[in-house]
């Protein structure tokens, strides 16, 4: 799995980061990228609305996990992203979307899952793969995490909301995405 692109959106929806990391995918202007962040964030706002009430009652909310995070120190996991959009799997790129509990927004633009003849094997297997792909694309959303909370929260010269100027964690997304 390659990565083309990352895009950091704040909590209103902005764009405040994007890298292309490798070529693959057509570059867009400095417009198209601003439309493109507006138009994640208000798919996902609907999606997180178009869920059925029983499914939502199943995932945790941000209320609990915040109160699992008071009480023991740290979540189960880092993606409160349970009812809005996670996924979109094309036959050129795969997008990736994990959201922290303060709103951020991590968009990866990945390769495609690969296709394969698939007729003689089960719908398990073909779920298998795609649960492997998005495995692997958690750790990247950690490792992620882990340099904007790093690099970009600890900067005393960062104002929150604002276009991220870091070189240094450009170079650090650089060298995990290209890995």
């Amino acid at each position: 799995m390659r990565i083309f692109s990352l895009y950091i959106l704040n909590k209103a929806g902005g764009l405040v980061f994007q890298k292309d990391v490798n070529p693959g995918i057509a570059k867009l202007t400095a417009n198209d990228y601003l439309v493109l962040a507006g138009t994640l964030h208000s798919v996902h706002a609907i999606a997180t609305n178009l869920k059925p009430a029983e499914c939502r009652s199943l995932n945790e909310t941000a209320q609990t996990v915040n109160g699992q995070i008071l009480s023991s120190g740290k979540a189960s996991t880092p993606n409160v992203n349970n009812l809005g959009l996670q996924h979109v799997d094309t036959d050129y790129f795969s997008l990736y979307v994990f959201q922290t509990l303060t709103g951020i927004k991590f968009v990866l633009v990945t390769s495609p899952v690969a296709k394969q003849d698939h007729s003689h094997e089960s719908p398990l297997s073909t779920k298998g793969e795609l649960r492997k792909q998005y495995e692997l694309v958690e750790e990247y959303f950690k490792q992620l995490y882990v340099l904007y909370c790093d690099y970009v929260m600890k900067d005393p010269f960062y104002s929150t909301d604002m276009p991220i100027k870091s070189t240094l964690f450009e170079a650090k997304i650089k060298s995990v995405c290209e890995a």
